[in-house]
């Protein structure tokens, strides 16, 4: 789950991290409020979940209240589009008023997790407001990284080896010490996925500043953090990702045609494959979990009905907690309450796959059986081209 800006920086005000004054508005008169609150040079900043505002033109400096509220103006109801956002864009909603800082260098600094090692790392540059990917790629040298004792977690000598390796030094430093540690404290208790500062500033007046912040959190531990799951804003997602989410099923939009139910993330990315390789594109990643229900199984035609895109439906299923039988009789019955009429590839294998198999051939429903991945993959897209 991801949450704006102005929410992340709340939660590293909460855990200590020095972060600019400022306030969140909705009108160009609450900007204009807030900016005469604070006083100063203003930063005016839409509030989207992607990066990338500023070559958008959804960042805009202001020299006075009157010019915060022009800026707001510009801004809201502004459809911004970036490399992060849907070819149609986000709507601007809200932005964040926040004081100027004068900028003397720009560091990054994040957490997230190593599924390699299985444990949190703390990375650290010099390229700060740049993309992390792209200086790991052109820079590899000016990556740090500190990764946390699975026990221990981080410690305060990590902390200090990533300051000294910024540059850091005197008051500064022990601020950028106290900073990451803080940070990492944050990461683990909000189930983080990702903790980022980007850029992490060192102004002119000598302070640390986080100018930008993005936090993301795993969906799995929502059910313990109950007031991050408050911070959700449905209207920054997909509408079907939204839509899956209400009913167990994990759903990500893709751009090709051919509609994918599987059960387990593993087979939903190798069927995504296989299509590819048969000459065809995924519409979507579309999970409905090893042990799917009927009304999951309905749930789910139900979504992929509702992507226009789609034009051919490709089961593929492990019988293994989920029964062949079992996906068999879900899929008939959803298919006969909705009125589905694409055409609907089915490839099963494991628990009871024969009888599943007999239940599809003798509901009378135009269902293609298919014997194999691969044969699965080249009817589905075939189907979906015809």
């Amino acid at each position: 789950m991801k949450i704006h800006e102005y929410q992340a920086k709340a939660l590293l005000r909460a855990f200590g991290v020095p972060v600019p004054a400022g306030e969140v508005a909705e009108t160009p008169a609450q900007a204009r409020a807030v900016a005469q609150k604070l006083g100063g040079r203003i930063v005016v900043k839409a509030q989207v979940h992607a990066g990338g505002r500023g070559k958008a033109g959804g960042i805009k400096p202001a020299e006075d209240p009157a010019g915060a509220e022009a800026a707001t103006r510009a801004i809201l109801g502004l459809r911004l589009r970036t490399p992060q956002t849907p070819p149609a864009g986000i709507l601007v909603k809200r932005v964040l008023v926040e004081e100027a800082s004068p900028i003397r260098q720009e560091l990054y600094l994040s957490v997230t997790l190593d599924r390699t090692r299985e444990t949190p790392v703390a990375i650290a540059s010099l390229a700060g407001g740049m993309e992390i990917e792209e200086v790991a790629a052109a820079q590899p040298e000016k990556i740090l990284r500190a990764w946390a004792d699975p026990a221990l977690g981080f410690q305060p000598f990590q902390a200090r080896q990533l300051a000294f390796g910024l540059g850091l030094s005197g008051d500064l430093g022990k601020t950028a010490v106290e900073t990451i540690l803080r940070l990492c404290r944050l990461f683990a208790a909000r189930d983080c996925s990702l903790a980022e500062i980007n850029p992490l500033a060192v102004t002119a007046d000598g302070r640390l500043l986080a100018l930008d912040a993005k936090l993301n959190f795993d969906d799995n531990a929502l059910f313990r953090q109950r007031e991050i799951a408050e911070l959700r804003d449905p209207e920054e997602e997909a509408p079907l990702d939204v839509e899956a989410s209400r009913y167990g099923l994990n759903y990500v939009k893709l751009d090709g045609n051919v509609g994918c139910m599987v059960n387990g993330a593993g087979l939903a990315m190798a069927t995504m494959d296989i299509v590819k390789l048969a000459g065809g594109s995924p519409a979507n990643f579309l999970d409905v979990g090893g042990g799917a229900s009927a009304e999951q199984i309905e749930n789910a035609f139900r979504i992929l009905s509702s992507d226009p895109d789609v034009k051919a439906v490709l089961i593929n299923v492990f019988g293994g907690i989920l029964r062949c039988d079992r996906l068999a009789e879900g899929v008939i019955t959803a298919v006969k309450k909705l009125g589905f009429t694409l055409p609907v590839v089915i490839r099963m294998e494991g628990t009871n796959m024969e009888l599943g198999k007999a239940m599809l051939a003798e509901s009378g429903l135009n269902f293609v059986s298919a014997d194999g991945m691969s044969d699965a993959a080249h009817k589905a897209v075939r189907l979906a081209s015809a």
